[in-house]
Formats: structure tokens, sequence, C-alpha cells
């Protein structure tokens, strides 16, 4: 039975221990107690969260056989370890199979020196933290979870939930792995080499007006989406919609229709097997030239590059 040491430092986010259900529900989906779960801490005891909110915990000392060692992480970087902690953790790592940093636990892995040489990501709000602290540690923000062999990291909190399954995936199979994102009601799985990047979020529309057109497109990529389309969504006037827009999101409708677009046609470059020709017309481009075109302006690199890299990270042992 694989043990799972969740560790928890004061100040971690409670939202970070959702991780452990995708455990949990493995456990339900097979029908036996494969997975065994403990939450841990340095000294053991209760242990606050970011909020207060205090958890009790199992002492890291007395865990013998953690199989799994996740490190969780908190709203913040983690302040420097102790040596002593630190000689801990890395007693632990060393006899675990596999072990990951959730969040910003992976500034803790960082600090044990389990980075160095390795790829890993992190919240992207404090990935240039990382970079500037760890320059032995390969960076990359723009990923939802990265696995270097023995050794796993995920982006922000939510996050940890991706990384979760794809270790029960590893265990047990994409079977069971799927069954269990559908009983977290996921929307979808999502690959360790996805953005975090989110175009709506990033538009931060203000009024309900401006937010119903933008889902809309969203919802509409295929169609020619003009000014007048969108407005008769907004229920305003061409003009109106254009000078409401731009003030809202500081972009034209034609540049966040394309930035959608580019959104949509990298999640399907990254978890489907469509042809390149069909996510080009699925997501509005039309033709494999214009979507082209418009990741290299994006990216600098074209869609066949970006599919080959969300495989490789996704397929690493």
């Amino acid at each position: 039975m694989p043990e799972i040491g969740l560790v928890v430092f004061p100040g971690f986010q409670c939202l970070a221990l959702a991780a452990q259900t995708a455990f949990e529900l493995a456990n339900l989906v097979t029908g036996e107690n494969f997975y065994s779960v403990h939450l841990l801490s340095l000294e053991g005891g209760m242990v606050p969260s970011s909020t207060g909110f205090r958890m009790e915990t199992e002492s890291l000392h007395d865990a013998d056989g953690i199989d799994t060692l996740l490190l969780l992480g908190g709203t913040l970087p983690p302040d420097p370890l102790p040596s002593m902690t630190i000689a801990a953790l890395q007693a632990h790592a060393r006899r675990a199979r596999r072990v990951a940093g959730l969040c910003t636990g992976a500034f803790l892995l960082a600090q044990c020196g389990l980075l160095d040489g390795r790829r890993a990501t992190t919240h992207w709000i404090f990935a240039k933290l990382m970079r500037e602290r760890f320059p032995a540690v390969t960076v990359e923000e723009d990923r939802i979870y990265i696995n270097e062999g023995a050794v796993w990291t995920s982006a922000g909190l939510t996050a940890g939930l991706d990384l979760a399954v794809a270790l029960v995936e590893k265990d047990l199979g994409q079977e069971v792995a799927r069954s269990v994102a559908r009983k977290l009601v996921m929307h979808h799985r999502r690959s360790g080499g996805q953005s975090q990047h989110s175009e709506l979020l990033d538009l931060a529309a203000k009024s309900d007006r401006i937010q119903t057109a933008l889902i809309f497109a969203k919802n509409n990529l295929a169609r020619p989406l003009t000014v007048e389309t969108l407005a008769e969504a907004a229920r305003l006037s061409p003009r109106q919609f254009s000078r409401a827009f731009r003030a809202e999101t500081g972009q034209s409708p034609a540049k966040a229709v394309e930035q959608l677009r580019l959104e949509a046609a990298r999640l399907m470059l990254e978890d489907s097997r469509h042809p390149i020709e069909t996510v080009a017309r699925e997501t509005g481009f039309m033709d494999q030239r214009r979507m082209r075109e418009s990741f290299m302006r994006q990216w600098g690199m074209p869609p066949q590059a970006i599919r080959r890299a969300a495989r490789g990270v996704g397929a690493a042992a």
C-alpha cells in the first residue's frame, strides 16, 4: 500500500489539501485501500494554515515507509528553512519513491537542493522570484505541472489536483485516473504541459455586457466574430461596444478574439490528437497558415512545436 505523506508548514494554504482527494477517490474507484494518506509536519501536532485554521498532524520524524512525499505550499513563498529541517526533508525524500512540491511547495524542494539541474514550475506570480533565488533550477512558469523523474512540481493551488491525478495515472492507469477526474468534476484533465494562462481572466471585463460578449465569443470561436456580432451579443451599438470594450479590456475586440482563439487552439493541441487543420477550423483560424502566423507572433513557435512540447512534458517518466 503506497503511503502518501502531505507535509505542511505554518501558513500552508488549505486548498492545497485538496490533492489528497485524488488518492481517496482512487481507493473508491478500485474498491480497495490502495493508498494510505497522512498529514505530516516536522514535529507533529496542530499547524496553523494561512487563514489561522489549524490542522492536527503526525510527526514527519515518526513517518516511516512514505512512498510519495508532497510538500504543500502557501499563499506566499516560504521563508528559508532551518538547516535541520532541510536535512530531515532531504532524508525522507531520498527514501521516498517520489517527491512533489505543490504551488509554492516547489520553493521547499529548491531549498533542499532537490530541483538543482531540473525543470520545475510554481505559481506564475512567483516564478521570477524562484528563478532569482535558485539559479540552478530551470523555472518554467507556463506549465500546470512538471515531472522530472522522481521529482514533481505543480503550478497554483488547483494545479495540485492535476498533479495528484497524474500520480494516480502512473500508479493505476489511465482509466482509473479518468474516473477519479470525473468524480472530482474536473472540467477536463489538464496535461502537465498546459498553460497556466487564462485569457478571460486577463481581459477582466468589468461590465456584464462586455463579459457576456466575451463568453459568447469563447463559445462561438468557429464563427466569424465581427464587431457587429459581438455588439449584438452585448446589446450595444457597434460604436458603443467598441468604445466600452477597449476601455474595459485595453484591447480591441479583434485582438481579444485572436487571443481567445490562440488559447483554445493551444488547449486543443495539448489535450487532443486532432489534426492541425481541424484545430485551426474549430477555433476560427480558418486555415493552418493563419493559425501558424498567430502562433509565431504570440509564442515564437509553430503549433506543431507547442504540441510536441506538451507531450514531451506529459510523457516524462
